[in-house]
């Protein structure tokens, strides 16, 4: 083995449990506040996990939710779903783009979507892809069944 092959293995490695760990400790600051929706602390982590131009999509109709909405709409979750869960599963890492396979669980408090879940609780998949730059997330793409959520919410 080489000197200059050796170097490479030892930078390689740093990567790995350097800058490499960092972005997944980030990325994973995301899935913190979806679980902690109404945490002050967790809003910070987040705040500061993402860049200040960050945006979430979620379709194809061109909307792309800001990083303000999106704290927004967690409030509301909080409100609606205290014990609403989301935990990854799977997380696979391409450069600077992440994919995350997710379990949300909740049982919302009130109608959720129009549904009356009279109690009942739902356990859905989600999928999101996240880009970072310069080490914080840029965007976010995500896919959840909520249509799923619905349909057990709904006692079907």
């Amino acid at each position: 083995m080489t000197f200059k092959t050796l170097f490479a293995s030892a930078a390689l490695a740093t990567l790995a449990t350097g800058a490499f760990a960092d972005d997944k400790a980030t990325v994973t600051t995301f899935y913190d506040l979806l679980s902690n929706p109404g945490s002050a602390e967790h809003v910070t982590a987040f705040e500061a996990a993402t860049s200040e131009d960050w945006t979430s999509t979620g379709d194809y109709s061109g909307s792309k939710k800001t990083r303000e909405a999106f704290l927004g709409q967690m409030g509301g979750f909080a409100q609606l779903m205290p014990d609403l869960n989301w935990a990854i599963q799977d997380m696979h890492q391409d450069g600077d783009t992440f994919v995350v396979r997710s379990r949300a669980t909740g049982t919302p408090v009130a109608p959720f979507f129009g549904v009356d879940g009279e109690g009942r609780s739902f356990d859905i998949m989600t999928i999101d892809i996240h880009e970072l730059e310069d080490g914080v997330i840029a965007r976010t793409y995500h896919v959840e069944d909520w249509a799923g959520a619905l349909q057990q919410l709904s006692g079907q």
